[in-house]
């Protein structure tokens, strides 16, 4: 079965390309009367935009590393636009913080307590300002140390096609998985988690992980499709690509719901109330809605549309999917953060403020993707896998004419 891309004519477009453009300038100038008429407000709305943002570059990220580990082949085509993803964790994310970081005292209680609580006395080795500015630092050096090698030494391979390209970037893969694991749980925890400083959870990290993973594997499904269908991938992108795609996202449907139930079954069985006033406190207003729209619509939806395999290779099945999982991811997001401390406790609002930060950030964000995407070759141009992910057999080099028999499969 083929997807749809192959045989439809290419998109247009030319007329989107002022989007990014319209999408700073109207964010920005809400965004900047926010400054004057509520700054806590801009404060969350500003930290619920980023954090949805930040998902894509870390699963990015992720995803190449995971190609390098597994020295796979199926995902040789996708690998340099998912660098791309990856590389807006440095310098964008790190320059999208600075309005966070002037902000935090407005949004994080334990930032302005005088005298410490019993849950902030127990963590303040990890709870204060210098450890708060200070790890979100190493956070994004270390994302930097990471993006901006595995792309230098994956740029290097479209010249030379040496081998030590592909070892150098394994190399960063060895060490960046454990380095991205420990960075991402410390800006999911520190940034998010960290608004309700009495709560206690040992799972937050596998939760924000599971989560960006699922989200960026339903955008890179949607960009691999525009790229076939526009060109730029069409003769290295088949329905295999989209088929692993399709699955992992299936995978990891499955995944958040498990760490989702997981967590929740643990803390509520505990019943101690330094853990269950979290879910309490969402239980109320309207949030109750979202909690059940995140069930159903974040597990038991895509769930039952991914099992068929064919399904994942139908392009009017799985776009109107992917956008679906970015609306979860979303209200997930909000879920997460909106109802601490004075932002929306009553229940769900979409404050203009949300829509303001939701603009700016991704306006800025996919400017700088398209930049980096225009500016170098769409996939690997002498990666060793290439071959091997279009199922055409190529025989070693010293080989002796005998070997080629085999030919192309």
């Amino acid at each position: 079965m083929s997807t749809n891309s192959d045989t439809a004519a290419p998109l247009d477009l030319s007329r989107w390309r002022n989007v990014p453009n319209w999408l700073i300038a109207g964010g920005g100038l809400l965004a900047l009367i926010g400054v004057f008429v509520d700054r806590k407000q801009l404060g969350f709305s500003w930290l619920l935009a980023y954090m949805f943002f930040l998902s894509f570059g870390l699963g990015g990220l992720f995803l190449v590393l995971v190609h390098h580990l597994f020295d796979a082949s199926w995902s040789v085509p996708i690998r340099r636009f998912c660098e791309h993803i990856a590389c807006l964790l440095f310098p964008w994310m790190a320059i999208l913080f600075i309005p966070l970081a002037l902000l935090a005292p407005q949004i994080y209680p334990w930032m302005m307590m005088g005298e410490p609580d019993h849950a902030l006395h127990a963590k303040q080795a990890f709870l204060n300002q210098p450890m708060f500015y200070l790890l979100s630092a190493i956070c994004f050096a270390v994302w930097w140390r990471l993006t901006s090698g595995l792309r230098n030494w994956s740029l290097k391979q479209d010249e030379s096609g040496s081998a030590e390209c592909t070892f150098k970037m394994r190399g960063y893969s060895y060490w960046g998985i454990f380095a991205f694991a420990f960075t991402l749980t410390f800006a999911a925890v520190m940034w998010v988690k960290a608004l309700e400083h009495e709560w206690f959870s040992t799972m937050y990290g596998v939760y924000y992980f599971a989560d960006s993973i699922w989200a960026t594997l339903a955008t890179v499904y949607v960009i691999t499709a525009i790229l076939k269908r526009n060109g730029q991938l069409k003769d290295v992108v088949h329905n295999d690509t989209f088929y692993f795609i399709g699955s992992l996202l299936f995978a990891f449907t499955v995944f958040y719901a498990y760490i989702h139930f997981a967590q929740y079954f643990i803390i509520w069985n505990a019943n101690m109330p330094e853990e269950t006033f979290w879910y309490v406190l969402r239980e109320k207003g309207t949030w109750w809605d979202i909690g059940m729209i995140i069930i159903f619509g974040h597990f038991f939806l895509p769930f039952l549309l991914l099992l068929r395999i064919d399904w994942k290779l139908s392009l009017p099945m799985m776009i109107p999917l992917c956008v679906w999982a970015w609306l979860m991811r979303f209200c997930d997001q909000s879920y997460n953060i909106m109802p601490t401390h004075g932002a929306h406790p009553e229940g769900f609002v979409l404050h203009w403020m949300d829509v303001a930060c939701m603009a700016f950030i991704g306006g800025v964000l996919i400017k700088a993707f398209l930049k980096s995407f225009n500016a170098h070759p769409p996939y690997p141009q002498r990666d060793p896998r290439m071959a091997e992910s279009l199922g055409v057999y190529l025989p070693p080099a010293s080989a002796g004419p005998a070997a080629s028999h085999g030919g192309a499969k």
